[in-house]
């Protein structure tokens, strides 16, 4: 039987194995793929949450060996908090997504379910693995995955974007190569924590080296995330994907900042990421921020507007990782979870709501707006006229997205972005400081301007969604639709109710990443599997 030891690796094997099933059936088996696809991801939100426990208690990682090899010739999986942390997100929102697409949006194409596991695979690797070469792959198999969702259904619009997102991903993937290349010709390994042990013993002209091609690995993680101006291609990618397929998206936009932000910190330290990058993420999350707030303003779809609080995300976490402080750093992880289960929940919202509107409704709002309608006679007041209750459920979750995304007490994302204020003007949690830098300055002023740009764009979504004069129909939502969405949304009320538990495992988490003397303690740990019985615990 399998020891509880092992479940690290579930994560990676579950959906795997689930996936690589359902390529034997042909496309008939929609239903019978479903129910696959949901058990597996059922299944995987139980086991991490077990392994956010094991991280939670953990005094050092929990290192996993493939094969019993040591570091560093091992395929390497490393748990802890940080990792724990996203592979919970991954799991949530794909469990939210993927139910949400049984209701309608798994039929309108084939491989849908294979593709989708693939992905959750992908994602899951890339916060799990403990070496740049594995980091390489599952970052591929997750791109490859999403290549195909992303052209999932039909419309030349989304064709258009889909390929405009590979070709943009490809000379990311290609980057990456050049990056992990250099390192390994280098340092003569790709473990992560060796890398950390062997850079401050290396020559001046092979960590020159070295810092060359960590800043191309940058550029490559900086495309994935979203950083202006190399997040071009974000926006209209999100705009077109099926909207379950934009709710997951969400989390993969996250995985560059992982990487970078695990890389800067275990790799180079506190010290040399302060020298060598931090300035570069600070200011250009604020650049983005920028870029992010114009969108949303400008944006007239809803799905635009949603693509747009990816960027605003996007930028603060970047500008918070480029603070370089454990105590922002900690308010941008609670910020993380709550704005991309938001904007997650805002993309499932914008479906349902569009579905009793006709095509080119915002364009059509914006253009009466404007020039007005000389020909439309004069309507009665329908002020007091009764809500449909499906249309008073989506306005109340609408109202839940806005206040979330927007910061307005008191939920999860007025106390994420209260956090990170917190960690600017208190970065040692009592003395208040006011000697920060211009760009620390500004990052503050841009966390406030970028809410009232969210909520100016959300309420103007907002108003033209349920208080349009023109005729429209009820949309017909399923229960299955439904559940999903306030799920998600009580997720990040839950959040605020237990912001004081959620908060102090930011804080655990974010002294790690800063101190990473308990990931690297582990690396020469190795539990031969023929060892291990269940539930038994090796202490390094």
């Amino acid at each position: 039987m399998m020891g509880w030891d092992h479940l690290v690796v579930v994560p990676i094997i579950l959906p795997l194995m689930a996936g690589t099933t359902m390529l034997l059936f042909d496309g008939r088996s929609r239903a019978f793929k479903a129910f696959i696809s949901l058990a597996a991801t059922v299944a995987l939100v139980a086991v991490c949450i077990d392994l956010v426990a094991t991280a939670t208690t953990g005094r050092t990682a929990s290192v996993y060996h493939l094969g019993n090899w040591p570091a560093p010739f091992a395929i390497v999986l490393v748990l802890d908090e940080f990792s724990a942390l996203m592979v919970m997100v991954t799991s949530v929102l794909a469990l939210a997504s993927l139910i949400f697409s049984v209701a309608r949006w798994h039929r309108a194409g084939v491989h849908f379910h294979p593709l989708f596991q693939f992905l959750v695979m992908g994602l899951n690797g890339a916060f799990l693995t403990g070496d740049l070469f594995n980091l390489f792959v599952f970052f591929e198999v997750m791109l490859a995955a999403s290549y195909g969702l992303v052209l999932h259904g039909s419309g030349i619009v989304r064709i258009k974007a889909g390929l405009h997102y590979i070709a943009i991903n490809l000379a990311a993937s290609f980057l990456f190569l050049i990056g992990v290349s250099l390192i390994y010709g280098v340092a003569g390994t790709l473990n992560m924590v060796d890398l950390a042990e062997h850079l401050p013993s290396m020559s001046a002209d092979d960590r020159t080296l070295i810092a060359v091609a960590a800043a191309v690995l940058g550029v490559a993680f900086l495309v994935k995330a979203g950083m202006w101006p190399l997040g071009f291609w974000l926006p209209t990618a999100y705009t077109a994907a099926a909207p379950p397929i934009s709710a997951i998206l969400a989390i993969t936009s996250k995985v560059g900042i992982y990487v970078i932000l695990r890389l800067s910190l275990l790799v180079f330290g506190a010290d040399e990421a302060e020298r060598f990058g931090a300035d570069v993420l600070l200011y250009g999350g604020l650049a983005t921020i920028v870029f992010g707030m114009a969108g949303v303003l400008a944006a007239q779809e809803a799905m635009r507007v949603a693509s747009f609080t990816v960027v605003i995300s996007s930028g603060t976490i970047l500008a918070a990782v480029g603070a370089n402080q454990a105590a922002v750093t900690a308010g941008a992880l609670f910020y993380l979870v709550s704005s991309t289960l938001a904007i997650s929940s805002l993309f499932l919202l914008i479906e349902l709501l569009e579905r009793g509107r006709e095509f080119g409704a915002d364009m059509l709002a914006l253009t009466r707006e404007a020039f007005g309608d000389p020909e439309e006679p004069e309507e009665e007041s329908t002020v007091g006229t009764p809500l449909p209750a499906t249309m008073a459920l989506l306005s109340l979750a609408f109202i839940g997205c806005t206040t979330i995304l927007a910061g307005i007490p008191p939920l999860s994302g007025f106390l994420g972005k209260f956090a990170l204020l917190h960690g600017l003007f208190q970065p040692n949690g009592s003395t208040l400081s006011v000697t920060l830098s211009a760009g620390q300055w500004t990052f503050a002023a841009l966390l406030i301007l970028s809410s009232l740009a969210s909520l100016i764009a959300l309420v103007r979504t907002g108003i033209r969604s349920f208080w349009t004069s023109e005729e429209r129909e009820v949309p017909r939502v399923g229960i299955l639709e439904m559940v999903p969405l306030a799920s998600l949304l009580l997720l990040c009320v839950a959040l605020t109710i237990q912001a004081g538990p959620v908060m102090n495992y930011m804080e655990q988490t974010a002294r790690a990443l800063h101190s990473p003397a308990g990931y690297t303690q582990n690396k020469i740990v190795v539990t031969p599997v023929e060892h291990v019985s269940a539930g038994e615990h090796h202490d390094p």
